[in-house]
């Protein structure tokens, strides 16, 4: 990897996501990769984004917060006055 730059980081930036779900088509992908190969600036951006959606994707559906827990914070935003489906323990 050098530091080159052909002053397309922003538009490769853009992209980002949607070429970390694969879903540029494929001449795009390959244009995103090589960028992402040779360039300095960019690779630390798209190393952090991979290493933070593996880690989203580990984690499933599990929960961490004991029942307890969710059943203060559900009392929280109702006691300020939120109404939505995620204010009431039973949707959870």
């Amino acid at each position: 990897m050098t530091n080159f730059c052909s002053g397309d980081c922003a538009d490769v930036l853009r992209q980002l996501w949607d070429f970390l779900d694969q879903e540029l088509t494929p001449e795009r992908m390959v244009v995103v990769r090589a960028h992402l190969d040779r360039c300095a600036s960019c690779y630390p951006e798209y190393d952090f984004e991979k290493i933070f959606l593996e880690a989203v994707a580990s984690t499933g559906r599990q929960r961490c917060a004991s029942a307890q827990l969710r059943e203060r914070v559900f009392a929280c935003l109702r006691d300020a006055g939120y109404t939505g489906r995620a204010a009431t323990a039973e949707n959870h």
